[in-house]
């Protein structure tokens, strides 16, 4: 079962669209194989201190976009096809890196400039 102990709700996000990431994130990372069950909608809205309807939003989401699988009277579980993670990676990838280019671009740097930074602080990293 899916483990929301290192889950840590932050600000400027809704709490349902924390629980969305927090399960994409998971299948990219490798945490969260394909078939894991999900915990209930009332155990994790009890353990999230959130109201049900809030966990049963991100859940219809995650299976609106093809992540879980839900039937009636059944854990909902993990359902990855192949090419499930990249698609979220990429995804994942665009939502943390916008911000970043946006924040770069508006402090006049040039794009050479910013592909050499970060090709330094890549090498620098290994």
């Amino acid at each position: 079962m899916i483990s929301f102990d290192h889950f840590a709700p932050g600000e400027g996000l809704p709490i349902y669209l924390q629980i969305v990431q927090y399960v994409k994130r998971g299948v990219v990372g490798g945490a969260i194989p394909d078939g894991e069950e999900l915990p209930s909608r009332r155990t994790l809205s009890a353990l999230l201190g959130v109201n049900p309807n809030t966990v049963q939003k991100a859940y219809r989401m995650l299976e609106e976009e093809g992540l879980i699988q839900s039937r009636a009277g059944a854990k909902s579980c993990v359902a990855l096809d192949g090419d499930t993670i990249p698609r979220l990676r990429g995804e994942l990838l665009r939502e943390d890196v916008r911000p970043f280019v946006r924040t770069l671009r508006q402090s006049g740097l040039k794009k050479e400039e910013v592909l050499g930074l970060i090709e330094t602080m890549w090498e620098e990293e290994i």
